[in-house]
């Protein structure tokens, strides 16, 4: 161990009274990531050959969006170990966000696959292609076995931001296998290509509801925004109630990492020498209250500012 990192060790470690969380997700298993990524990957290749030659845009959209799972599962993997780093001296809140930013861009590509697909699908209807309805029903038969098997794999690990977002395209992968299923028995039985464009398109709608989930809970998430699940009015509210302090401001509230809530802020204190007891009372409440376990406070006297707790 160097030096450098010697000293960035001791600065981030935590004394008796500090929160207890570790900057980053702990005991997050990579195993469930890493067999989907494999199973997902695998049967991308086959689907993206199968869905060409049989020239359904049904199977060609699942077959993207298998692609775009593997990388998304990929990058979440990636993400999950990077995330594991402890704190440095050049990133000294961890790498938690590394999760998130994973998730916002996995979001993003999503988006541009269902503009894609919905822009085919638009042309294809309009002008319909002959599609070979028995290797569609066949591949994406398949498809379905493949996707259950993977969010099966997914569903023991729904801690994970990452996770989550890789579980939602693996959903979509499974509603447009079904799709597919349906397009390739329509079109074999019946030779109405247009089935083929029109459920590519429900399928993308759906796809669209659900990513625009995970990118807005990640963008808020990167943007430090206020968790969901705490009122930061109320908790200002409730700081400002406590017997000693006077008043509250500069208040802030994010996530150091996924499920992990941080706030900083000033108090002004009408009794200075009381301080130690009023901290303890801030912690607990916190704590007890708003699930709030990283606290960073600074303390202050009428017109006077004192040293950051």
């Amino acid at each position: 161990m160097t030096p450098d990192t010697a000293s960035s060790a001791h600065l981030h470690a935590h004394g008796a009274g500090d929160a207890k969380h570790a900057h980053f997700a702990v005991a997050r298993s990579q195993h469930a990531l890493g067999a989907a990524l494999v199973l997902t990957l695998l049967f991308a290749v086959i689907e993206v050959v199968t869905g060409f030659l049989s020239n359904s845009l049904a199977l060609i959209s699942d077959a993207g969006h298998m692609v775009t799972d593997a990388a998304a599962l990929g990058l979440a993997l990636l993400a999950q170990l990077i995330a594991k780093r402890p704190p440095s001296a050049r990133h000294s809140f961890g790498f938690g966000r590394a999760e998130a930013l994973a998730a916002f861009v996995n979001s993003l590509a999503m988006l541009a696959l269902v503009c894609w697909i919905v822009f085919e699908a638009v042309r294809r209807f309009a002008h319909p292609e002959a599609v070979q309805g028995a290797v569609v029903l066949a591949v994406a038969a398949v498809g379905i076995a493949i996707n259950l098997l993977v969010a099966w794999v997914l569903s023991r690990d729904q801690q994970s931001m990452n996770t989550r977002a890789a579980m939602v395209n693996v959903m979509g992968d499974l509603l447009g296998s079904i799709a597919a299923v349906l397009a390739g028995a329509v079109i074999y039985y019946t030779g109405w290509v247009r089935i083929d464009p029109l459920l590519s398109v429900f399928v993308s709608l759906l796809i669209l509801k659900s990513t625009l989930g995970v990118l807005r809970e990640s963008y808020h998430f990167l943007m430090k925004g206020v968790p969901e699940q705490i009122d930061y009015l109320q908790v200002g509210a409730d700081l400002a109630a406590l017997d000693g302090v006077r008043s509250v401001h500069d208040l802030h509230i994010w996530e150091m990492s996924p499920g992990e809530p941080a706030l900083t802020g000033h108090l002004e204190i009408a009794d200075l020498a009381r301080w130690p007891q009023v901290l303890a009372a801030v912690q607990d409440m916190l704590l007890d209250k708003h699930g709030i376990d990283h606290v960073t406070l600074q303390p202050e006297s009428h017109g006077h500012c004192a040293q950051a707790v």
